[in-house]
């Protein structure tokens, strides 16, 4: 990238997790802006952007998807509103339909918030359905709308897993002994995508939630006798859905189980249930920083989606989609 460039866009890092940031930086040859972030002692946050941003290209890394999932987004919101004045990992995505009576549609709720508060672009790698298209287009364009892209009024760009995840089984697996797996019906259109570029067998799994969270009776349907079984998810929050997913392919045959997962919340006891699972690895990207979790579970697999989030940026400020 050229100084002249470089001089053209800002990289904004909140508090959530700055290593993405450090690395997507480093992909465009620039420095992570500087900034000043605290929260007072009532918790209210307060955010400074400690150089000019006028006339700039500005690009917010936040990661909500773990810890304090309101506090990250307020502060989004606020460093929003202090570039607007002076694209994140989406939350609440999975609330993104009425699913009974007098619930909110939180989804939308949360797009209003970020539109109001100033983002007028919002290049994603983040929620449930944002890898289910199948439109074989180049990976930074807009390639079908996610879900709740509908409750935006300006431009949501998806940025996909899907060739880190190709690339990955590509070097450590013979795709013929492979067959991709989906934990469920609705992510049945992400893993065919991938079993079809693979040329390879894919199954599903239909289960059963009595509740949120909790998965009652699984049971596939498809063929993994002797095969590599790869489960396929847009994230990995308790896991519990993945280690069930795994015994039930074990069960019905399967040489080797691992899953690979976009975002690995790994939240409560994900850690101790994956380390007590038949799953050899579970392979995510680091949308979502992950601290100890790593040493703690020789299971975990981490691919850098850096270079992916870096294009974007890059396209989207040349204006190249």
């Amino acid at each position: 990238m050229s100084a002249e460039m470089a001089n053209e866009i800002k990289l904004i890092s909140g508090r959530s997790h700055p290593q993405l940031s450090e690395k997507i930086a480093k992909r465009l040859g620039i420095e992570v802006a500087r900034t000043i972030s605290l929260n007072y002692s009532n918790q209210e946050t307060s955010f400074t952007v400690g150089e000019s941003v006028r006339d700039e290209d500005v690009f917010i890394v936040q990661s909500t998807a773990t810890g304090d999932v309101n506090e990250g987004l307020m502060e989004l919101l606020i460093m929003i509103s202090a570039c607007r004045t002076a694209s994140p990992n989406f939350p609440y995505a999975r609330q993104d339909k009425k699913d009974k009576s007098r619930a909110p549609i939180s989804a939308r709720l949360v797009a209003n918030m970020l539109t109001t508060a100033g983002a007028n672009r919002m290049p994603s790698a983040s929620a449930p359905d944002f890898y289910s298209n199948v439109n074989r287009q180049p990976r930074y364009r807009n390639c079908g709308p996610p879900r709740f892209s509908g409750f935006f009024s300006v431009p949501v760009d998806n940025l996909y897993a899907e060739p880190s995840f190709l690339r990955y089984i590509r070097e450590n697996f013979n795709p013929e002994d492979c067959v991709i797996v989906s934990p469920d019906a609705g992510g049945a259109k992400r893993a065919t995508s991938i079993a079809d570029h693979l040329n390879t067998a894919f199954a599903l799994i239909h289960k059963e939630r009595p509740r949120p969270n909790v998965v009652g009776r699984m049971v596939l349907v498809g063929n993994v006798e002797d095969k590599v079984a790869i489960l396929v998810d847009d994230m990995a929050d308790t896991c519990g859905t993945l280690v069930k997913a795994a015994a039930v392919l074990k069960e019905n045959g399967a040489k080797s189980v691992l899953a690979l997962v976009t975002h690995g919340i790994l939240s409560g006891s994900a850690i101790e249930t994956l380390n007590g699972s038949v799953l050899s690895a579970l392979v995510v990207t680091n949308t979502v920083p992950l601290g100890d979790k790593v040493d703690r579970c020789p299971k975990l697999r981490v691919i850098d989606i850096s270079p992916t989030i870096a294009e974007a940026i890059r396209r989207t400020h040349n204006g190249i989609y």
